[in-house]
């Protein structure tokens, strides 16, 4: 019997342990500079001197959103300022995500608001939007219509009108031939298929574009946040949004890709393409 309680009591705390210990306890950082594995919640210093960290994710995998979720914790228990920028909402929709973090809205509307912006389950996300919740950090919508890129997608960057260019200022969209080998890196079998390449090449172009500029916007007016954006691992890479934030600032900013075997490893992965993988 004694045993029995050992045991039921063993695996209380064991349970006890993965539900409260700090968010982000069994998480490292590979840095592909000096090739040093610190733990995540020692990380704080390298990451918080920069103004943006883009944390990659494949959009299924709910482990990639629970190691985004340990970035931004990590950070914001360490007392910074932290705003989370969003590819997953449309920039036209930032009324409801601010009425989401001041608990103006309900969750079931929210809920609608969310599915209007993106495709993916909400359980995939729900861990990391509560949290901002709870703690009133930011959530910043960065990402632009899908009826321009799905058009620029379909029938290139020159078929948008005046009016609808009117709202990608600043965006040049030039594909040369190392964005569209990057794109095939980046997007795989995603890159393929009925669409024209180059055309699909010009829609991840403003796609980058976009939430590179409306990053920048936003970190520009509140000059005491450092944001940690939320995009595709494909976004992410360094010939993505990071590219775009380089012309166009000299805002420090790294890249955190989360480790996926066979695809983003430390075997694969170069200073070209991240600055830290993040493992478990």
């Amino acid at each position: 019997m004694r045993k029995y309680i050992v045991s039921y009591l063993f695996l209380i705390l064991f349970i006890f342990y993965f539900i409260f210990a700090p968010c982000g306890f069994a998480y490292q950082l590979l840095n592909l500079t000096s090739g040093e594995k610190t733990a995540l919640k020692n990380s704080v210093e390298p990451l918080k001197a920069n103004r943006l960290i883009i944390v990659g994710e494949l959009h299924t995998n709910e482990e990639h959103h629970r190691m985004q979720l340990a970035v931004i914790k990590t950070l914001h228990d360490a007392g910074v300022k932290v705003a989370i920028g969003l590819e997953m909402f449309r920039q036209d929709s930032q009324e409801d995500l601010d009425r989401w973090i001041s608990k103006d809205m309900r969750p079931d509307a929210f809920h609608q608001r969310y599915y209007d912006n993106w495709n993916y389950p909400w359980p995939f996300y729900s861990m990391i939007f509560e949290y901002a919740r709870e703690n009133k950090i930011p959530m910043v919508g960065l990402n632009i219509g899908r009826e321009i890129t799905q058009q620029v997608a379909r029938k290139g960057f020159d078929s948008l009108t005046e009016e609808q260019k009117g709202n990608l200022r600043d965006v040049f969209c030039i594909v040369d031939e190392e964005y569209m080998a990057f794109i095939r890196k980046a997007f795989g079998d995603h890159s393929h298929g009925k669409l024209n390449f180059f055309h699909f090449c010009e829609a991840q172009l403003v796609w980058d574009n976009v939430m590179a500029m409306n990053a920048l916007d936003y970190l520009e007016s509140n000059p005491d946040k450092v944001m940690v954006l939320l995009t595709g691992a494909g976004h992410a890479l360094k010939l993505g949004i990071p590219a775009q934030i380089k012309k166009r600032s000299d805002l420090p900013h790294l890249v955190i890709l989360p480790e996926t075997p066979g695809y983003i490893s430390p075997e694969k992965m170069t200073l070209d393409d991240t600055d830290f993988l993040i493992l478990k």
